[in-house]
Formats: C-alpha cells, structure tokens, sequence
C-alpha cells in the first residue's frame, strides 16, 4: 500500500474501530426489507479529486439508496430544466421538520426543499418520460453515471416499500390536490419507490458525493455528468436541507454538505477535496446513521473538513516530479549533467491541507518507477503546513523510509517540525540532520548519510 493510501486508510480504520461498538439505533423497520438488514454491517469510504480510493469495514457491502438519492435526482432536474424552472414546483428553503412532514408552502402549494419527500416526489416527477427513454430508466442512467458503474435495482426492497408506502401516496395526493404535481401521483411515487430501491455500496455513494464535490465530473471516470454550477447548487441545498431537521446543527458541528437516507447510507461531501460515504443500518430518531454521524463528525474534526476552515481553494500544490537524470547540478553546464545517482524528486507550493498532503504522498509513490529510488521532497516555496498534513506528510516519510528507501526532505523553514540531528522519530525511526550551507533538512532510514 502506497504512503498517501496508508495515511488516509489508517484514519478511517481507526474510525471504524473506534465506532463499531455503538449500538444505539435500529434499522427502520416500517419498510420490512429495511429491517431484515445486519445491524452491525458498518462502512467507510472516501474518494479524492484525483481518483484515488480509500475504505475500511463494510464499504462493498450492497444497500438500497432510500432517500440518499435525491440529491443526484435533483441534480437531473436541474439539469434538464434549469434552476428556475424547478424552483416553480418545489421551494430551496430549509423545512425544520421530519424526512416525511407534509412541509408546503401556504400560497403555491410547493414542498420547501427537494430533500423532503414531497419535494423528492415532485422532483422525481419532473424528469422528463418519452417512449424512448422513459423516466426511471433516464433516473438509473444518471445514478450510475455518478457511481461510475452500472446500477441496478434490489427488487425485494422496492416492493416491500412498494407494499407499505400509503404514507408518500398520500402525499402524493396532497400535492395533487394543492395544484403542483405534473403527473400522475401513483406514477409518480411508483417511480419515486423505485428510485429509493437503486442498489449501491458505500464506495458508490463516495464516488456520487466525490463528483459533486468535483463540480459534477466523476473523479473515476471523468465523465461530466452534470454542469458545474448545477453541482454547486445541489450541494448548497444538501448544506442547508440534507439533513431535515438536524441540519443546522449537522452544519455547525460537521460542517459539510450531506444527505442521509434510512437502510443506513450517509453521504457528505468536500467541495474540491473528496466524497465520503458511510453505511451503518442503526438509526437516530432523525433517520440518520448513528455509526456514520458519529464517524464523519470524528473524521471531520480530526482531518481539519469543516466547509467554513478553508474558504480559499488553494493553487496547484505539486509544482514538479521528476528524477536526478532530469536535473542539472547546481552551477553544471549542461554537458556535465551527470547525476550521481537516480533520485525521485517532488516539489510542493503554497499551504498544505489534508488534501494538498494526499496529493504530496501521492505523487512521493508515483515519482519512483523503481519502489527502491531515493526521494526527495523540496518544501522550499511551502508557505504553511497545517497539523494535520504535518502528520500525514511525516507518517508517509517515514513509511517510506522504513522500507529501507533513503528518504530527503528540503524543508529550510521547518515546517515539518522534523527532529534534528541523532535523534529518532517515532516508531518508523525515521533519522534527520540538517546540512547549514543549503539550509536543508535530510532524513533517512538507513543512517544518517545524506543523499
């Protein structure tokens, strides 16, 4: 496993340990499919802008969607009508009540938002049905472009919720009744029961919540499923509604845009940075994963996530990759450029975060066509090291280190905060001493002879 993979995986197994033993909740058990489901099952996953994937427990295990997809659903309407149009049948403000409240605007009939049912239903009833492409085959079509794979049905659930959902027939009647519903109220919730039935696992809803974060493009796939600024506007919505009402709180402690659904999946999105998605069938009263509220806020507040911590996208943080044999000497003309020795070389920029120290680790494993070719880092144009990249960019060194790989780091500020000379760094035993003429600290696994 690669020193960036190790970093980011060792965080979610940690999670993953630290919270399998809750066991408040219970799986919902109004649709009798839902209830049948392993209360103990318990996923993480998280998917970088990069592509690169990352799980712990459960993350393949399969479960239906629920409530989960509506903010992909909604993304197709506003793809296919634009904001304004869909904002004529269903409203963007915050409900305040329960997942299944009858939340309509007194004067036009509309639901507050396209999180709660009513306005899932009518959002869902908005795509658009031709005999070509009809509406759920439209809906599956797109669920699977965000997944990055084909999606299907879990038949079981869908006509178990089928059997037991008079509570969203009424409200489809209601909205009927009030005036905005474009179609048919029982085609409408048929369509809508079969949405919630879309089978995924918890590296799916990552990879959905991830190509949102990256403004609609799958980070896996590179498909740009829908437009930028649609991307933007559903994960505002998933801020302020996501949740039901526990939003605002949601918000305050986590900090991050979400969306729960009740067989137990949990997304949450980064925006420019990563998706995450949790499985854990036990509920709170709200309809949200015990397990997985409890995982993310940890993870959250442990890897520095919060929305409003880091308000400016940062610039691109790896300036350069390259080898020895690609460098000249310094002061060498360049019919002298005869390297020494082979050595992988990575320049980083700017500040670093969580996700500028998962793009550095990455490109430190990708810089080395032989997995035994020393390596340096070059922290030189760094201007700021928070502490959660300090240690994930250390832990990743000294992985790499103590597989016996000779290991540098130019860091003339000391942003790692890196020991000096003869001493040991932890468990990895990762040695460093500091060499005044060029203001440069080396560290390495085997010794302390610089490269």
């Amino acid at each position: 496993m690669s020193a960036a993979a190790d970093a980011v995986t060792d965080a979610l197994r940690e999670l993953h340990t630290r919270f399998t033993g809750l066991r408040d909740g219970r799986p919902a058990d109004y649709i009798p499919q839902l209830a049948l489901t392993d209360p103990d099952a318990f996923g993480l996953a998280l998917i970088s802008m990069d592509g690169h994937r990352y799980s712990a427990g459960d993350a393949e295990a399969p479960f239906t969607m629920q409530s989960v997809s509506k903010p992909f659903v909604y993304a197709l309407a506003l793809s296919v009508l634009g904001l304004d149009e869909v904002g004529r049948w269903v409203n963007a403000e915050p409900s305040g009540e329960a997942y299944n409240a009858i939340s309509l605007e007194p004067d036009t009939g509309r639901p507050d938002n396209a999180m709660v049912n009513a306005g899932a239903i009518i959002t869902t009833a908005l795509i658009p049905d031709t005999p070509d492409v009809p509406r759920f085959d439209r809906i599956l079509a797109c669920l699977s472009r965000f997944a990055g794979r084909r999606l299907d049905v879990d038949e079981r659930v869908y006509a178990s919720e089928a059997a037991t959902g008079d509570r969203n027939r009424a409200l489809a009647y209601l909205l009927r009744s009030t005036g905005p519903l474009p179609v048919d109220p029982v085609a409408a919730v048929e369509t809508y029961f079969r949405q919630c039935a879309v089978r995924v696992t918890a590296l799916d809803l990552a990879a959905m919540a991830a190509t949102l974060a990256h403004g609609g493009v799958n980070p896996l796939t590179g498909d740009a499923v829908v437009p930028g600024p649609v991307a933007a506007q559903v994960l505002a919505v998933m801020a302020t509604c996501g949740m039901y009402d526990a939003s605002g709180d949601w918000l305050l402690r986590v900090g991050l845009p979400a969306k729960s659904g009740v067989s137990g999946g949990l997304i949450a999105a980064g925006p420019a940075r990563f998706g995450l998605a949790t499985y854990s069938p036990r509920l709170d009263p709200t309809g949200t994963s015990v397990r997985g509220r409890a995982a993310l806020g940890a993870l959250s507040e442990r890897l520095g996530l919060h929305l409003m911590h880091n308000p400016a996208l940062a610039g691109t943080t790896v300036t350069l990759v390259a080898t020895a044999d690609e460098l000249p000497a310094a002061g060498a003309a360049p019919q002298d450029r005869v390297p020494r020795e082979r050595v992988a070389v990575v320049a980083a920029q700017g500040a670093i975060d969580f996700t500028a120290a998962e793009r550095v680790l990455y490109a430190l494993d990708e810089s080395r066509p032989r997995a035994t070719e020393p390596v340096v880092l070059d922290l030189g144009q760094v201007t700021g090291v928070d502490g959660v990249a300090r240690a994930m960019l250390r832990g990743g060194l000294g992985r790499i280190a103590a597989d016996g790989v000779r290991t540098a780091v130019a860091d003339p500020a000391h942003r790692l905060a890196l020991p000096g000379p003869g001493r040991q760094d932890g468990p990895t035993a990762l040695r460093c001493f500091a060499t005044r003429a060029e203001a440069v600290t080396w560290c390495t696994g085997g010794g302390p002879d610089s490269l």
